[in-house]
């Protein structure tokens, strides 16, 4: 059967509305205009390993015990915990107890996905992209409904760190100060050796060309001046320690 022309036009779809468009996304914008995003308080750039997290969240990190054995979170979750608190010191008017949380849970979710597809899928090509990246989101998400209820938070706080958490990779802009605390922390701990050493292999790079990528790709991306401050100090110490200009 045929169908015939009429001559009318089709109503095209309506496009998605794009991340940047978001009220919450554009709110935070109009807050804060300066990009990155200057300091509040005192910025720490000393090594990482002189101030490591507090033990005030240690029932939420045994309740996740299990998640922090997947693709280096026992290494990586820590770390970046540790950046998130010199963050919040360093932006005051943010609600820490949601950053620290969020920076907690948020990749739990690579112990529910595929492992075989972490690195294969999640670290190759168009990475910011795979399929396995909103998985992992997703299902951190699911960790966080079923952890966080038993240690007393209520739901309206447990849905704004899923809110966090669901586009923390793939999400091109922060919805709030928290979310982007949330995501310089995440981004903080490559700067770290012990970050460059782990992801350094993921991205199947040698240390010179993984620091290279850090000062190009991802010091751009950072959101507040704390964690510029604390990543170039980093980058500057890793490069030394490694022989970086030498070793390439």
């Amino acid at each position: 059967m045929s169908t015939r022309n009429t001559g009318t036009p089709t109503p095209a779809a309506s496009a998605p509305e794009s991340p940047e468009a978001d009220p919450r996304a554009r709110a935070f914008a109009a807050a804060h205009p300066v990009r990155p995003v200057p300091a509040q308080g005192l910025v720490e750039t000393a090594p990482i390993s002189a101030t490591p997290a507090s033990d005030g969240l240690d029932a939420l990190w045994k309740a996740v015990v299990h998640e922090t054995r997947t693709r280096g979170n026992d290494i990586h979750l820590p770390i970046s915990m540790a950046y998130a608190e010199r963050l919040c010191r360093a932006y005051p008017s943010a609600d820490a107890e949601l950053v620290l949380v969020s920076v907690l849970l948020h990749d739990t979710g690579w112990a529910h996905v595929d492992e075989s597809r972490i690195i294969s899928e999640g670290f190759a090509g168009d990475w910011r992209k795979a399929a396995i990246r909103y998985e992992h989101e997703q299902q951190g998400c699911e960790v966080a409904r079923r952890v966080l209820p038993g240690l007393g938070y209520g739901a309206g706080f447990i849905e704004r760190v899923c809110e966090i958490i669901d586009g923390h990779d793939t999400r091109p802009v922060a919805y709030s100060l928290e979310d982007a605390l949330m995501r310089d922390a995440d981004r903080l701990w490559r700067f770290d050796q012990a970050g460059i050493a782990l992801a350094s292999s993921w991205f199947a790079m040698d240390p010179a060309a993984y620091t290279d990528r850090l000062a190009v790709e991802i010091v751009p991306e950072l959101i507040t001046q704390a964690a510029v401050d604390m990543a170039t100090a980093d980058l500057s110490r890793s490069n030394a320690l490694l022989k970086t200009g030498v070793l390439r």
